[in-house]
């Protein structure tokens, strides 16, 4: 259709339903042509059944992949159809057993034979095509399963976003907002300390003369986020990251992925062999993402921040990150 040409993939699942629909169509005059009385719908759970036996409602609904409300009314139709019965007796007293009827079991097997031409037609078509749609419906829900449409459109909106973020190094036109984000934070989750007005009110001289770094993430020229690499005095550690904060406003795209990346990429190129952080474990994201730069806990360490509860490392090989 021209329709499709035009939205392209995007009108994947509108598609679909036109294709669903159309076989669903074909399946009901199908079942016509072998005077048999169903509807299309039932057949997932009349196959189960069929092929089964007895079944919870609740079984049915893990067979087939349908939500429990969407089988009770399919077999609550069966039930009207004289196709199903409930509350069947069971070796283990369960309530509510579901099973076909008399008539169910008659109308299985006149299907047995429908199905057989049908299965065959179907191969007819598959034979006719260039790919086999059975095998990559399979496939795709195999892939669905281990990452949603829903998940990977957002890993690709957050993608296509973080283009439009630029990361760059500090200047004193950008300590109010180094200030600020960092003040956002910390008074959102606890106080603000001692330590932290010596790094955000002195920065120059706190940070940057001592030898460290800080990066300033702007999104169409605003600062939204920043981050320091700290130098530390600690046989241990070459540096510390510190004060990441990233505007709540503007989160959800890849922003501290990518102030993370400068950080670490600058301690390398500085000769560092270790970096040092410290964090709070009710700051999921942020621990999140610490790990996925590579940083892993340690045993504790003395620490003049009072909202500290966890502290991390990362070792750094000097390859390109």
């Amino acid at each position: 259709m021209d329709l499709f040409k035009r939205t392209g993939k995007m009108a994947l699942g509108s598609r679909l339903r036109l294709m669903t629909a159309r076989i669903t169509d074909d399946a009901a005059k199908v079942y016509e042509l072998y005077n048999v009385a169903f509807v299309p719908k039932w057949f997932p759970v009349f196959f189960v059944l069929a092929e089964d036996g007895g079944k919870t409602i609740t079984e049915i609904a893990g067979e087939i992949g349908h939500s429990q409300p969407s089988v009770s009314k399919i077999v609550q139709e069966l039930i009207t159809a004289g196709l199903a019965q409930e509350n069947m007796e069971s070796p283990d007293k369960r309530r509510n057993i579901v099973a076909l009827t008399e008539k169910g079991v008659e109308i299985s097997a006149l299907m047995k034979i429908q199905c057989a031409d049908v299965d065959a037609a179907i191969e007819s078509i598959i034979s006719e095509a260039r790919q086999n749609l059975w095998e990559a419906i399979e496939e795709w829900e195999f892939l669905l399963d281990q990452k949603s449409l829903l998940r990977r459109v957002q890993e690709q909106k957050k993608l296509r976003e973080s283009k439009a973020v630029q990361i760059v190094t500090y200047e004193e036109k950008y300590q109010t907002a180094f200030k600020a984000l960092n003040e956002q934070w910390i008074s959102t989750y606890f106080k603000m300390e001692e330590a932290d007005y010596k790094a955000l009110d002195n920065p120059q001289t706190y940070i940057l003369d001592k030898g460290g770094k800080i990066f300033v993430a702007l999104y169409e020229n605003e600062p939204v986020g920043v981050c320091a690499l700290i130098k530390m005095d600690d046989p241990d550690y070459d540096f510390e990251l510190a004060k990441m904060a990233v505007s709540p406003k503007i989160q959800g795209k890849n922003i501290g992925w990518l102030l993370g990346q400068a950080i670490v990429q600058a301690a390398k190129d500085l000769g560092a062999a270790k970096i040092y952080l410290e964090s709070n474990t009710i700051l999921k994201p942020a621990i999140n993402l610490y790990q996925k730069l590579g940083f892993v806990k340690v045993v504790s360490r003395s620490t003049p921040y009072a909202r500290c509860n966890i502290q991390m490392e990362l070792k750094l090989n000097h390859e390109p990150f």
